[in-house]
């Protein structure tokens, strides 16, 4: 399911297919091997995997020609941009996406409070994005450790906290609650 959609979307053959799908498999990988590691049972790991392969399908939408997206939006949105592109393909195909569109939302960070929004100006609806569930905090985490300007090398958890410094100290917290639980 995750390639057909995906396959909508990105192009085969094209740079921007390439470095989501590297990325997306590397989240999806140490999302798993956490779940393998923990004994993590209730846990869906085909979830994980599809979800992990989905989370950043809106990238396409958004203006970040560092890597290859030539759309319109800001960078910010692209978790946003992919929850409704994924609502919008579940009503065509009959499918209920909701799961994964909120996995897409909420894994910018460690999360986006209502008041963060607020607080930054940033152009998303004004509410709570941020990950609740076990399967959404598990991809969000291991997100973290793959940028997609460099998608084949995996960051330590002192780069990946690094990345996250500029956002608060709330941010750093939840990051290493998670790292103590997954890694």
């Amino acid at each position: 399911m995750p390639l057909d959609i995906i396959d909508t979307y990105y192009p085969h053959g094209t740079a921007l297919r390439d470095i989501l799908l590297t990325h997306s498999r590397l989240v999806a990988e140490k999302a798993l091997k956490a779940i393998r590691r923990h004994s993590l049972t209730e846990v869906d790991p085909q979830f994980v995997h599809d979800a992990a392969l989905l989370h950043d399908i809106g990238i396409c939408r958004c203006d970040a020609p560092g890597i290859q997206c030539f759309g319109t939006q800001p960078y910010i949105l692209h978790g946003h941009l992919g929850a409704e592109l994924l609502r919008h393909e579940g009503q065509l195909r009959h499918l209920d996406l909701e799961p994964y569109a909120r996995v897409c939302e909420r894994h910018t960070g460690t999360g986006l409070t209502r008041q963060q929004i607020l607080d930054q100006g940033l152009p998303l609806p004004p509410r709570d994005f941020v990950p609740v569930t076990l399967e959404e905090q598990l991809i969000c985490w291991a997100d973290k450790f793959f940028s997609k300007t460099h998608p084949e090398r995996e960051k330590t958890t002192e780069q990946a906290r690094h990345s996250l410094e500029k956002f608060g100290t709330e941010g750093l917290v939840k990051f290493d609650e998670w790292c103590a639980r997954f890694s």
